[in-house]
């Protein structure tokens, strides 16, 4: 065997981790420094810490507050959809029964409903220029939209 080819051999070889534990062990180099150690790596201590590589959890979690707001605002979208207070123009009927309507004084969904539920289809039907077609288009987008008629089965 050749002489002086092995490197020189510590056994009281200090190890240092990021958390502050120190302890010793035989190895080649004086002084180890490490990252994680069994006192603070997440698998011993049972708690979850995140180790951020390249931005990547700003990244995920930007995304998931992106999601969140999404979700929010399809929720605010839907909820005006379903709002009594929704204008009946915004309701895809046509111009005629639009102009109908508006002369009956009829703005609002709250207040189609509350007409129906008056004196059910009669009341709509006895608008001049408002027929069954244009009766049965109105119940048809309010159906759409989520909203209960007066004279519907309970599902």
């Amino acid at each position: 065997m050749r002489d002086n080819i092995h490197p020189k051999y510590y056994p009281d070889a200090r190890v240092i981790c990021a958390c502050g534990n120190t302890w010793t062990t035989g190895s080649t180099k004086p002084e180890l420094r490490t990252d994680v150690c069994s006192k603070c790596h997440p698998f011993f201590t049972g708690e979850q810490r995140i180790v951020d590589a390249a931005g990547r959890v700003e990244r995920f979690i930007g995304k998931l507050a992106e999601r969140e707001t999404a979700i929010a605002e399809a929720e605010q979208r839907r909820a005006q959809a379903t709002s009594p207070q929704l204008p009946v123009a915004e309701l895809n009927l046509g111009p005629r029964a639009q102009a109908v309507l508006a002369e009956a004084g009829i703005r609002t969904v709250a207040d189609v409903l509350a007409r129906l539920a008056e004196g059910g289809d009669e009341t709509m039907t006895d608008l001049k220029g408002f027929g069954l077609r244009s009766l049965a288009d109105l119940k048809k987008e309010l159906r759409s939209r989520g909203f209960a008629l007066p004279g519907d089965k309970a599902p």
